[in-house]
């Protein structure tokens, strides 16, 4: 009769994504087609004595998540520290040196050392997952990395950050200001005290370069990727795109482009019948376009206890298969890393909007302005606002070069007529 092993599971975390970790593991023991026991051995995080959802009991205790990583306490290392550097790399580092499975939630860590703890983890021979880093519990990593493997991904677009999108979808169902619906979300658990990593565009971004390292046969480059948060929008913006049949959405895309990846992460107009206008609150959605398989869609909630959780315990089952992978599509040392594209090379349609007084003649300069430019007006929109200090004007462009509309807003900011700086979105391309 053979007898099942017992794998033991040192978790560095205990946040609301360890305890359900934790309370997982607990009930479900093992994981199928797994033939053994499943346990969390050891524990680490900043405080043994904080009130938690989970039993800690009867588990070995660290105050050091890297020694626990390193120690002979736990067969399988899951991180859920948080943050690209610090305890958070060290712990992993130390895992993989001591040639223990890595499994991580962690995708600021991945997006930013990827490629060298891909290198390390193929060094020594052993897996170093992050299913849980993208999506939450929506298998982006697993379709990218595995499924679509057999074919060529031409783009991957969609909304990787629920904080974010809550806001968006509450500012336009509420009417209320950025400012306001943040420190509800606050509030409410899904904004975090200090909400620049969400806010500023830089989770998304993080999530962005994973799955354009998978889908290019690269490493992340997190540096190459363009970032704008949603800082910027205001309610008079998600009003204006509305009347013009959009909805504002922070998206976040990865294109081939001449031989490149196109990476960026920017607030866009999305038309109000398209399923990424149709995600509302905190979930994500994601399109990818390849090849032969064409265009598929995933949706579900990207981040919360449970469907990470999930996501960590498929990761622990694969490492206990021990299937030879590389980290991303090929041995780390070799592939590439993601390069930045020259903007002067990237087309757009776009949403201005300038804030006018109200005199003769303003129209007329921005219009003109715009023509010299080679700038050509799509859609052009007036709706006076009561109480507002100016006018607002609103238009839509045809496909112009980013650069050449750049250049042509700032010579409208410089018109007198202008009292405050223009605001310009891209209309995504979906």
């Amino acid at each position: 009769m053979t007898v099942a092993r017992a794998w033991r599971i040192g978790v560095a975390g205990l946040g609301t994504v360890g305890a359900a970790l934790l309370d997982l593991i607990d009930t479900r023991k093992g994981f199928a087609p797994i033939d053994g026991v499943v346990s969390v051995s050891a524990v680490s995080a900043r405080s043994r004595s904080r009130p938690r959802s989970c039993d800690i009991s009867g588990k070995i205790w660290y105050d050091d998540p890297v020694a626990l990583a390193s120690s002979s306490d736990c067969d399988i290392f899951v991180e859920l520290i948080g943050g690209s550097d610090g305890p958070a790399k060290a712990a992993v580092e130390a895992a993989l040196k001591s040639g223990k499975p890595v499994i991580t939630a962690n995708k600021a860590l991945i997006a930013v050392h990827g490629a060298e703890l891909a290198a390390l983890a193929e060094e020594v021979g052993v897996p170093l997952l992050f299913e849980a880093a993208v999506m939450g519990g929506v298998p982006a990593v697993k379709v990218v990395r595995e499924a679509l493997v057999g074919d060529d991904i031409q783009s991957i677009v969609g909304i990787l950050n629920g904080t974010c999108n809550y806001i968006l979808t509450e500012m336009e169902a509420t009417g209320r200001s950025f400012a306001d619906v943040l420190a509800e979300a606050q509030r409410l658990g899904y904004a975090e005290a200090d909400p620049t990593t969400d806010v500023g565009g830089f989770d998304a971004a993080h999530k962005i370069s994973i799955l354009a390292a998978l889908a290019f046969n690269c490493t992340p480059n997190f540096d190459a990727t363009e970032v704008e948060g949603i800082e910027q929008v205001e309610l008079l913006d998600i009003q204006m795109a509305k009347d013009l049949g959009y909805r504002i959405k922070l998206i976040a895309s990865a294109e081939r482009v001449e031989g490149s990846a196109l990476v960026r992460v920017h607030p866009s107009l999305t038309p109000l019948g398209h399923p990424l206008a149709q995600a509302g609150g905190a979930l994500n959605a994601l399109f990818i376009e390849s090849t032969r398989l064409g265009r598929i869609y995933l949706q579900g909630p990207g981040a919360g206890a449970g469907p990470t959780a999930v996501a960590v315990a498929a990761d622990i089952a694969d490492a206990l298969l021990a299937t030879r992978r590389p980290v991303f599509q090929g041995p780390a040392r070799t592939l590439p890393q993601i390069e930045a594209v020259d903007p002067s090379r990237l087309m757009c349609r776009a949403y201005l909007r300038f804030l006018v007084k109200d005199e003769p003649g303003v129209i007329a300069a921005v219009s003109e302005t715009l023509a010299e430019a080679g700038v050509s007006i799509e859609s052009f929109l007036q709706k006076p606002v009561e109480g507002a200090a100016g006018v607002p004007i609103v238009l839509t462009t045809h496909s112009v070069a980013e650069s050449v509309l750049m250049a042509a807003v700032e010579r409208i900011a410089a018109l007198s007529a202008v009292l405050d700086r223009p605001r310009m979105f891209r209309i995504a391309r979906i």
